[in-house]
């Protein structure tokens, strides 16, 4: 196409000026090739006074539909040019302008950080969601101090709760001994657990549990692995701290001595006379003397539950030196060793440990730790050597000798 007018190669001489058509070099330039590319020498173009010795390489396209085609790519080509450089430059705008303005946004809280903190900046809460913090839950307890009564359940229990792992109900729920209160189900049990946090053992204390008869299945059917603790005491002195507790309930007006018509309750009688069988026996169904036949309750559990699943804790030694025993605990229930010397200190007017934590101290109400009354020395004796082989049988159960006095 020359001058905006299509034609054929062959007739490229009538089309070019006559000063301008080529010679012979023009023929020894043109090659036959596709889309009719022709090689022209200069002086097709020029006034041939020069030497004439060059080519030139002249593009026409004959074809109407090509020529459309190649125009059509063309623009397409110019337009996506066009688009890719404009979006660039448009990003890079939005890119400063964004910049610049966290650039001020720092520093208005740089110059506000002189007068108060902030903890969680307003620009960006509705771009940074805080973690999600834990919930505490009521579950149901993973551990259980089962007994013994009067031999320290609840000391044990506000030492536990001394490791921040540990949550603890407050007071004796008696869910699983009291017929009334396990008909209402499991459920109702879990409300009365404290609030804790996945990972943390909850546990409760109900000391009559280890003597009912039931309790050993109820508390399968609710946790086949739950941990259980047992504290124990030497044998006569938690029956003389039983009797000390049930006399110390005693009704204030009920008469002081016996006469006819009106004879002592049990709670008024010395313990001596309690303990003793008129016949001079021991009276195994006075209950703070039955009660301390651990055997006689321990089979039953041990019919239920696997023997490493109870821990049986020397509550003599849990009030000379706490920290040994709380170890042992530790280990059972899986928590790391937290509860140390740091957690207490002996109380010289109580006349055993306080307890201590980081905020406060604190020591057992004044009905714990009651001083006993005297107990005949010739009753101990007998009542120990009674206990002998009671004892025996427990410790051939636990696995393990506590030592316990034998006259």
């Amino acid at each position: 196409m020359l001058n905006g007018i299509p034609m054929e190669a062959r007739d490229l001489n009538q089309a070019v000026p006559s000063k301008f058509r080529p010679d012979a070099n023009y023929r020894s330039c043109s090659q036959s090739l596709p889309l009719d590319i022709l090689w022209l020498p200069r002086s097709a173009f020029r006034p041939a006074d020069g030497e004439l010795a060059d080519c030139v390489l002249v593009v026409g396209v004959s074809r109407p539909k090509l020529a459309a085609a190649l125009l059509s790519v063309t623009l397409l080509s110019l337009f996506l040019t066009f688009h890719v450089l404009y979006d660039s430059a448009l990003y890079s705008i939005q890119a400063a302008s964004i910049a610049s303005a966290a650039s001020e946004g720092r520093k208005i809280l740089q110059s506000q950080e002189g007068s108060r903190t902030i903890n969680h900046p307003m620009a960006l809460r509705k771009r940074l969601k805080p973690p999600r913090t834990p919930r505490p839950a009521r579950r149901l307890p993973q551990a259980l101090i089962i007994g013994v009564r009067k031999c320290g359940t609840r000391a044990l229990l506000e030492m536990l709760y001394l490791h921040p792992m540990v949550q603890k109900a407050s007071g004796e729920v008696h869910f699983f001994d009291r017929d009334e209160n396990y008909a209402l189900g499991l459920e109702w049990y879990r409300s009365k657990m404290p609030l804790s946090f996945k990972g943390q053992i909850t546990i409760e204390k109900s000391p009559s549990y280890f003597v009912t008869p039931e309790v050993p299945e109820r508390v399968r059917a609710m946790n086949s692995s739950v941990r259980l603790l047992l504290i124990v005491r030497e044998p006569v002195t938690r029956a003389i701290s039983d009797y000390t507790q049930l006399r110390s309930r005693a009704t204030p007006s009920a008469p002081a001595l016996s006469s006819p018509g009106h004879p002592l309750p049990d709670a008024g009688k010395p313990f001596e006379h309690l303990a003793i069988s008129p016949d001079g026996s021991i009276n195994v169904a006075y209950r703070p003397i039955a009660i301390s036949l651990y055997h006689a309750y321990l089979h039953r559990w041990l019919e239920v539950f696997p023997r490493e699943q109870i821990l049986v804790v020397n509550g003599d030694q849990l009030i000379e030196d706490p920290v040994p025993q709380l170890r042992r605990i530790e280990k059972f229930l899986g928590l790391e060793h937290k509860i140390g010397r740091k957690n207490f200190y002996f109380n010289e007017t109580k006349g055993f440990y306080c307890l201590r934590n980081d905020t406060t101290d604190k020591c057992l109400r004044e009905t714990k730790g009651r001083k006993h009354p005297r107990v005949d020395p010739a009753v101990v004796s007998k009542l120990r050597k009674f206990f002998i082989q009671h004892n025996q049988r427990f410790y051939d159960l636990v696995g393990e000798d506590l030592g316990w006095p034998e006259d």
